[in-house]
């Protein structure tokens, strides 16, 4: 039996758009902004949901890697923009682990919406030790989007295990990504509403 190869490839757009826009992003921001541009176009080229997020050295503001939501476009679940800037991330580096002391950098992981119940699991086993959140848990579940059982506690969680939350960076413009995205007629995708649990057989 043969199984199909996966292969991951960022939009070409994004390509285009880092020929001219490089950084530095020295303030925190500033890299909100540039994430939430990418979600933005992200929508605008028909190339995924309203969600983009991205891996920064804290030190420098240089970025590492984007990543934006694939899900619809590469039939893929796990597609979320903060999995796909990881994986991206750890294959520039050539590590697994985003923290390791012998990969010389302490990176951030900026994300337009607070993760979700998948992305939140992945984050402390991808190495990064800062998370930065645009528009919160609630203003995704208004516009239709599923994110999973999460526990109420899990920003001191993340805490405990060594990674610093920042949430509501330009949450508004954020949000207004996700409003806009519903009020166009975006696919929601990933929502557990009008369905049934199957009966134990």
């Amino acid at each position: 039996m043969s199984f199909p190869c996966i292969e991951i490839s960022l939009p070409p757009w994004l390509d285009d758009y880092f020929s001219w826009s490089r950084g530095p992003y020295l303030k925190v921001e500033d890299r909100m902004a540039l994430v939430i541009e990418l979600s933005r176009l992200n929508i605008d080229n028909a190339t995924g949901g309203p969600f983009a997020a991205g891996i920064f050295d804290v030190q420098s503001g240089k970025l590492l890697a984007p990543g934006v939501n694939m899900v619809v476009t590469g039939n893929l679940s796990v597609l979320h923009a903060e999995i796909v800037a990881m994986m991206i991330a750890q294959r520039i580096i050539g590590h697994y682990d985003l923290g390791s002391s012998s990969m010389g950098g302490s990176y951030e992981l900026v994300a337009t919406t607070e993760p979700c119940a998948m992305c939140l699991g992945a984050i402390p086993w991808s190495g990064i030790r800062y998370l930065v959140c645009g528009a919160r848990d609630e203003d995704a579940r208004s516009v239709g989007f599923d994110e999973g059982v999460k526990p109420p506690g899990w920003v001191r969680s993340m805490k405990d295990r060594g990674i610093r939350v920042l949430r509501d960076v330009l949450r508004s413009e954020a949000a207004g990504v996700l409003k806009r995205y519903h009020e166009s007629g975006g696919i929601i995708y990933g929502s557990m509403q009008g369905r049934l649990p199957e009966r134990p057989r």
